[in-house]
């Protein structure tokens, strides 16, 4: 793998964002799909079971090619998903011009969807290392870009659909998210062995700050064996499940609870996307100083109170306040756990131990609405969904309290005897 001494690690973060930015446009997929149902005279679920596919195939790919990601290396796989990312979004534009649907979802849900699992965890994982003083910035910072993506994406897939048709907008975009995505890699690499900032160096040396030591250094292989890597997936599990539930049926819910107009719940919808791309930077960066595991059970405690009380809340204003507090929590999740894996398990192996517990998205990608649908339909209410997710929720505050007093006893026993060999399977 590449390793340089001379990379600034501000461009490299730099470089993330715009790959986040390119992968992240999978959430503005909504934007074409009356465009779609229109030209082609296809049902709503025959266009949403794209979107399905292409997460469906981030979780899968993320998994399946993390090994990769550490073996050649963040440039070679950014390069490869912004291949595969551009040769799908392009692919859908022809697609959509031979009226295949088969065509769409195979490039858009398994070739784009691909690029979107490769291009996710390839530039988290160098930014893990380098950024070792602040792992949580350095990360919130490039999964914030995802977040954000759809405000700068949603847009223009609308402006050029008018302008052009939606098969041209798949290939103009494409071939723009190649170029970027494409030029975008070619900065990533990893830091040197060991490396630190200079300032950082300096605080060391002062004595005003001191290395937080993982607490262990595990391959993907050692790491699936323990119980903290399952806790970690339940409780990204858990947190995305509740959140796509909000981001699911979020206008719907407005009008049923708070009585607000068809208009004003799409601006609310909106607003969310800002708060969700805002939670990455700023949850993440708290986390370097509150500790991820005690970020975590802020997620669940907080988010307990506020699917409890939401069915309750009539008052506009607060309603909306709450739901915003979710979509932090919920952007915060990703963003905090693949600091959260280089404390457990180190940075020899994280990009595929990231890409393993990402799967954790996947899932919750069918079972979040799912879910909905089912405690919709038996009780003809929204607002009973909003119980169930509070029960999962305080199931997952369980885990992290769990995982935290694990933690702690791990690092107990390091500190009693430092050379004791470490349970790998606690």
């Amino acid at each position: 793998m590449e390793q340089v001494k001379q990379k600034n690690r501000w461009l490299i973060a730099l470089s993330a964002v715009a790959i986040h930015i390119c992968i992240g446009s999978v959430y503005a997929w909504s934007v074409y799909t009356k465009p779609i149902q229109a030209e082609m005279g296809w049902t709503l679920t025959d266009v949403t079971i794209t979107f399905s596919i292409a997460i469906f195939f981030l979780g899968l790919s993320a998994a399946l090619m993390g090994k990769f990601v550490e073996e050649q290396g963040p440039r070679v796989a950014a390069t490869l998903a912004a291949i595969l990312f551009g040769l799908g979004t392009v692919g859908s534009g022809f697609a959509i011009m031979i009226e295949s649907k088969l065509a769409l979802y195979f490039a858009y849900g398994v070739l784009g969807g691909c690029g979107l699992g490769i291009g996710y965890i390839s530039p988290v994982s160098t930014l893990v290392k380098w950024f070792p003083d602040r792992r949580g910035m350095g990360v919130g910072m490039a999964i914030m870009g995802f977040g954000f993506a759809s405000a700068i994406s949603g847009p223009a897939i609308n402006m050029l659909i008018e302008s052009h048709g939606v098969a041209s907008t798949f290939m103009i975009l494409g071939s723009i998210y190649f170029v970027i995505m494409v030029s975008a890699a070619q900065y990533l690499a990893l830091p040197e062995a060991d490396y630190l900032p200079e300032k950082f160096k300096l605080h060391l040396e002062a004595g005003t700050k001191t290395i937080k030591e993982d607490l262990s250094s595990l391959t993907r292989s050692e790491a699936v064996k323990t119980g903290r890597f399952y806790g970690l997936w339940l409780m990204l599990f858990i947190n995305v499940t509740c959140g796509i539930a909000i981001i699911g049926v979020s206008s719907p819910l407005l009008q049923e609870i708070t009585g607000m107009t068809a208009l004003a719940a799409a601006a609310a919808v909106g607003i969310m996307g800002i708060f969700n791309g805002a939670g990455r930077i700023i949850w993440a960066s708290a986390s370097d100083y509150l500790t991820r595991p005690v970020v975590y059970i802020i997620f669940f405690s907080t988010q307990i109170l506020a699917f409890y009380f939401l069915p309750v809340v009539t008052n506009v204003v607060l309603f909306q306040i709450m739901i915003f507090y979710i979509m932090t929590c919920y952007g915060g999740g990703f963003a905090s756990m693949p600091a959260y894996i280089g404390d457990i398990f180190g940075t020899k192996q994280l990009g595929a131990i990231h890409g393993y517990i990402l799967t954790a998205w996947a899932m919750a990608g069918l079972a979040g609405p799912i879910i909905i649908a089912y405690v919709k339909d038996t009780t003809g209410s929204y607002s009973s969904t909003l119980y169930v997710f509070a029960g999962m929720l305080f199931i997952g505050l369980i885990i992290s309290i769990a995982m935290l007093r694990n933690i702690k006893t791990i690092k107990s026993q390091n500190e009693q005897n430092p050379k004791l060999e470490t349970d790998l399977y606690s």
